[in-house]
């Protein structure tokens, strides 16, 4: 037996686990005393304080009624804003029914950010309600370097994949072990724009990332009228 092989054998004798006993069951989060109050509501609940508290992150959040308005809405957003025409769109296969072709003035490259690139747009896992917070995964279809290279960051959130707080968020991740399916190799958590104080203690935008976190929010949550 290997080293390796030893070790694992020894951790499932620990937890009672045989080797072909697959992963344990995810835990219940729901009542656990230490999930704060702002990370439990109804769906409709927890997207409005997903806007709230997003905004107070310094993101700013469109909302759209389904996935194919989606183009229209980005080109009117950086219209708006005198920002950039050129984007470059994740090439995740959920983003192909966003309506790019139908979006007047934009120029859309898929595939991963490089340096230059001014806006990029990727989709999402989930939003957090508990802090306004983004995750996004790495994986061939949302190349990380999306999220990282732009001064404009732009991210599409489904209302329905609004949870409530952190715990909630990586169990959307977790079908991944119980299916078989790769987990992404990184997970990245957006909250506003990028932020520093390093620099004499003052808080600086966009040192370490995009200046700017556009949120589009598709769709409604259960009980939003």
């Amino acid at each position: 037996m290997s080293d390796r092989s030893d070790i694992l054998a020894r951790v499932r004798g620990a937890t009672g686990r045989t080797e072909n006993s697959g992963p344990p069951p995810a835990p219940a989060y729901a009542n656990h005393p230490l999930i704060p109050e702002r990370a439990r509501g109804t769906p409709a609940d927890l997207a409005a304080r997903f806007i709230d508290m997003a905004t107070e992150a310094g993101a700013t959040v469109d909302r759209v009624g389904s996935l194919a308005e989606t183009g229209i809405a980005v080109a009117r957003w950086l219209r708006n804003n005198d920002l950039p025409d050129d984007i470059v769109v994740a090439p995740d296969t959920s983003l192909d029914a966003a309506g790019w072709n139908e979006a007047a003035g934009l120029s859309v490259r898929r595939g991963a950010a490089s340096d230059g690139d001014k806006v990029t747009v990727n989709s999402s896992v989930a939003g957090i309600a508990e802090t306004g917070t983004v995750m996004v995964a790495g994986t061939p279809g949302t190349p990380y370097t999306l999220n990282f290279l732009p001064d404009t960051h732009i991210v599409v959130v489904h209302a329905d994949d609004i949870v409530g707080g952190y715990e909630d968020a990586w169990a959307k991740l977790r079908p991944g072990l119980e299916t078989g399916r790769d987990l992404p190799r990184t997970v990245t958590l957006i909250t506003g724009p990028s932020r520093s104080s390093d620099i004499e203690r003052i808080v600086t935008v966009g040192v370490h990332g995009p200046l700017r976190l556009h949120i589009l929010l598709v769709g409604q949550a259960n009980g939003e009228e």
